[in-house]
């Protein structure tokens, strides 16, 4: 098999093969015509309708400020993942690393700063590029989410920074936290830029430092309480865990119960259709800009045709219908 063939790596991701994850990778990073149309492919093979429902696997987005602990975090929640015995889960992460504005490149180093076994099959570690994406997230980091939650339990996209313009990551995870450390001021940072009403888990590292952490926690709790529960994702409901990453580690297992608890009591269908129309229609004006976006009557008409959709469809095939929609008219 060619590891071009996007629909045979669809349907081997689709039934859970993690080999085949690699490959899959490789082809929604490629830009080359041949390979995007295989990756549509690809994807139609992991969608709703391919797959009878959603994609089992847990989508967590993590982010946070440079320097906040997440690659360390992340260390400790990937062995928690995988030391569960008969209860291990499949982990993919997905690093995105900035990409320098003069050459275009990326360090993508968080894969070197992740510790883990490279003989565990059952972990795949991906450092990948921002790109020029203002929202911290290229469109393949997203696309490489969506199947590989298809093989994988968890599958976590790790963004660069955090800021009003990096909040792609939760249109496109189950699950959003947000990574503060004691005593930064990120409080009234998070509070300016609006990031308080994206997280559904906020996380205080090196909760070792004693009173500061615990300062931390109680400042955030109260900062979300001030929102009350109207307040997009954040609000009163939304938990506020402490943990360590160093030895001995604390927290971490009531991290993951966090996680699970909050993907327990998500309407995941609803969720992930929001989801997938924003990327279509963001995707699609990616590609066209605002003359394709004004062939279809503006937003809240591309909105409408989204909305007719079959709402088992992939970001692909929407993205599709709003180029067939905009052809018509144009034509």
């Amino acid at each position: 098999m060619s590891a071009a063939d996007g629909a045979a790596l669809g349907a081997r991701l689709r039934a859970r093969d993690l080999s085949a994850a690699p490959a899959a990778l490789n082809l929604l990073e490629s830009t080359t015509a041949v390979d995007r149309e295989q990756a549509a492919r690809l994807l139609a093979e992991v969608s709703p309708a391919a797959l009878g429902g959603e994609a089992p696997g847990h989508v967590i987005g993590i982010t946070g400020p440079p320097g906040a602990g997440k690659s360390t975090l992340l260390s400790a929640l990937l062995h928690a993942w995988r030391d569960g015995g008969a209860a291990a889960r499949t982990v993919a992460m997905l690093a995105v690393d900035p990409s320098s504005r003069s050459s275009g490149g990326s360090l993508l180093g968080d894969r070197a700063r992740i510790e883990f076994d490279p003989a565990d099959r059952g972990v795949l570690i991906r450092s990948t590029a921002a790109g020029e994406r203002l929202g911290g997230l290229a469109r393949s980091t997203r696309n490489a989410a969506v199947a590989l939650s298809a093989a994988f339990d968890v599958v976590v996209i790790e963004t660069v920074g955090v800021g009003q313009a990096e909040t792609d990551v939760a249109d496109v995870a189950d699950t959003v936290a947000v990574v503060v450390q004691p005593g930064s001021g990120d409080v009234l940072q998070f509070l300016k830029a609006g990031i308080m009403e994206i997280p559904d888990v906020l996380v205080v590292t090196k909760a070792d430092l004693g009173p500061l952490a615990l300062r931390t926690r109680r400042e955030l709790s109260a900062a979300l309480r001030s929102l009350g529960p109207a307040a997009g994702a954040g609000g009163a409901g939304t938990r506020v865990v402490s943990v360590s990453s160093v030895h001995p580690q604390s927290g971490i297992e009531e991290l993951v119960d966090a996680l699970d608890e909050h993907r327990r009591g998500l309407e995941l269908s609803a969720r992930r259709l929001h989801a997938r129309r924003a990327a279509a229609l963001s995707d699609f004006q990616l590609e066209h800009g605002e003359r394709g976006l004004r062939a279809l009557g503006g937003r809240r008409a591309a909105g409408a045709l989204l909305a007719e959709q079959d709402p088992r469809l992939g970001v692909a095939e929407l993205t599709a219908a709003l180029e067939h929609r905009a052809a018509e008219q144009s034509g």
